[in-house]
């Protein structure tokens, strides 16, 4: 059987892409939905305008004058730095929407398998779920659009579920072999930042954030007075693969953390005066021992909480070097209804390290690069080599620390190379474990569903047989031995099917907490909270 990955949007899963929401790296503004004005209001056409206006009228053949206006776009603010950036305005109200953390829409998770879209999540309470569509169920129209058979993009789909709040869906979906019709009322979907937040142990909380929105400091209060009404007395909060966002939400976490007012990080550029954001208010958890975990896709507004709390010697970071993203942009409306998000100032830490790792601006392609090269060159499986390539800095506690290339850890941890796949077979293979994980949790629903924790679910697959021959039998039919591979890449494919399975019971917290309980960087900072 040759199936298409399962393309399961979850922010757990750790990448060696660069993490849309370092690109944001919002100023700090009073009202996020205020942008600046359009400043094109002349009436004189430049040159570029006068060209494509020329093209357009004489050209020898037809061509799409806005795709050219947008790649002149692209390339001019290419020449400035690597984060400033043009938004089309068909993409715009995506992209703010994740910045909002809402969007409209009918709260669902789906991915195509054999060109059929499959519910792989629907949102409790949500539009979907009061309209009776459950996981499993796939969908074949949607208000006169044919979803399946058809290769249709990701996020064309999308664009056909979203729509005002209010406003309808209707189609016809498969539930057990049998047609069914549906109709979803759109509705405001929260995009959550907090993936997992639980009792790691029992006196040690683990949060994780996937992102910084406007919403995100509302959702790590209500987690963080939870955790500590259920006895949490230190802190494990997990910054991976958190591309960053709004610096406000940022700030004001770090001010839960943080005493008296202590500067947390500082703004400055040619047309923006240096601004100091600092420490305003009692915080919730000013004493508790705090561990932050970072990694090579932690960026942004990440670095400035990792920055501010490292500099205070608040926390001990632990994981791996940090993107390196210290550029701000700020957003700039259009008058076609597209955006630019310049780079308008750099942030720095309170002792006055740059986040920011160097770039040309000839050289686009290379520091798109260096994530991965850090893969390439052996970096994250053996250790930080340029953690001291930057100006040296002391903390407020006398520490040496380096600044110029990201956030370097306090307790570095390599990734394992024994249980890492071969690159050019990773993602291929990620995605058949994905869809064994969809078609061994649809055929055992009920016997899943029954299990009142991930822990137990968790202990319950890895020692049955046939949930292990089912996965084996599965990659085998997508040509993919599990035998040839190594016990310790045996181990990763088994956990990451595990957890995927988990992550159809209970979400993101359902895979994380099955994929903590292995994790090298998780189990290393329970060791060091316990210090």
């Amino acid at each position: 059987m040759n199936q298409k990955k399962v393309q399961v949007w979850l922010p757990v899963v750790l990448s060696v892409t660069l993490v849309l929401g370092m690109f944001f790296g919002y100023k700090l503004r009073d009202n996020m939905g205020s942008y600046a004005p359009s400043f094109f209001h002349r009436t004189k056409k430049n040159p570029v305008q006068e060209i494509l206006t020329l093209i357009q009228q004489k050209y020898v053949d037809t061509v799409n004058v806005d795709s050219l206006g947008e790649f002149a776009i692209q390339d001019l603010l290419s020449q400035l730095d690597p984060h400033s950036t043009y938004i089309p305005p068909v993409e715009l109200d995506m992209v703010n929407e994740k910045m909002q953390g809402n969007f409209q829409g009918v709260g669902i998770e789906f991915g195509m398998l054999n060109d059929t879209l499959n519910i792989l999540y629907v949102m409790p309470d949500g539009p979907s779920e009061v309209a009776g569509v459950k996981v499993g169920d796939q969908i074949i129209t949607a208000n006169d659009s044919t979803i399946s058979g058809k290769k249709r993009k990701s996020d064309e789909i999308r664009r056909i579920f979203r729509g005002p709040k209010g406003s309808e869906v209707k189609g016809v979906l498969i539930r057990d072999g049998k047609k069914v019709n549906y109709t979803i009322v759109r509705n405001i979907i929260p995009i959550k930042s907090v993936d997992a937040a639980y009792m790691i142990e029992p006196t040690v909380a683990y949060i994780r954030l996937n992102k910084f929105s406007s919403t995100t400091y509302e959702e790590f209060m209500e987690n963080l007075e939870r955790l500590q009404k259920e006895g949490m007395q230190k802190l494990i909060l997990d910054l991976r693969g958190n591309g960053g966002g709004m610096l406000d939400d940022a700030v004001q976490i770090a001010d839960e953390f943080l005493d008296g007012n202590k500067e947390i990080v500082y703004t400055e550029g040619k047309s923006y005066p240096k601004q100091i954001y600092s420490a305003r208010r009692p915080g919730l958890f000013e004493k508790g021992k705090l561990v932050l975990l970072i990694d090579e896709n932690s960026a942004s507004a990440s670095e400035v909480l990792a920055g501010a709390l490292q500099d205070w010697d608040r926390a001990t970071i632990i994981g791996r070097r940090s993107f390196g993203k210290g550029l701000v942009q700020e957003q700039f409306s259009l008058s076609d209804g597209s955006a630019v998000r310049l780079t308008v100032s750099r942030y720095f830490t309170p002792i006055g390290r740059s986040i920011q790792k160097p770039y040309s601006r000839a050289d686009r392609e290379k520091y798109e690069a260096e994530v991965q090269n850090r893969f390439t060159n052996g970096e994250v499986f053996h250790g930080d080599s340029s953690a001291h390539n930057g100006k040296a800095f002391k903390t407020k506690g006398g520490r040496v620390v380096y600044g110029g290339g990201g956030i370097s850890p306090d307790v570095y941890v390599a990734i394992d190379t024994s249980a890492v796949l071969p690159r050019n077979k990773r993602p291929k293979i990620r995605g058949f474990v994905s869809d064994a994980a969809y078609l061994y949790f649809i055929k055992n629903k009920k016997q899943i569903s029954a299990f009142k924790s991930a822990s137990q679910l968790q202990q319950h697959l890895a020692a049955n047989a046939d949930a292990l021959s089912f996965l084996t039998t599965n990659l085998a039919k997508d040509s993919v031995n599990l035998s040839a591979f190594t016990a310790p890449q045996q181990k990763n494919l088994t956990e990451n099917f595990i957890s995927m399975i988990s992550w159809y019971v209970w979400y993101n917290e359902g895979y994380a907490r099955v994929k903590n309980s292995s994790d090298p960087i998780v189990l290393k900072a329970l060791q060091e909270i316990k210090k």
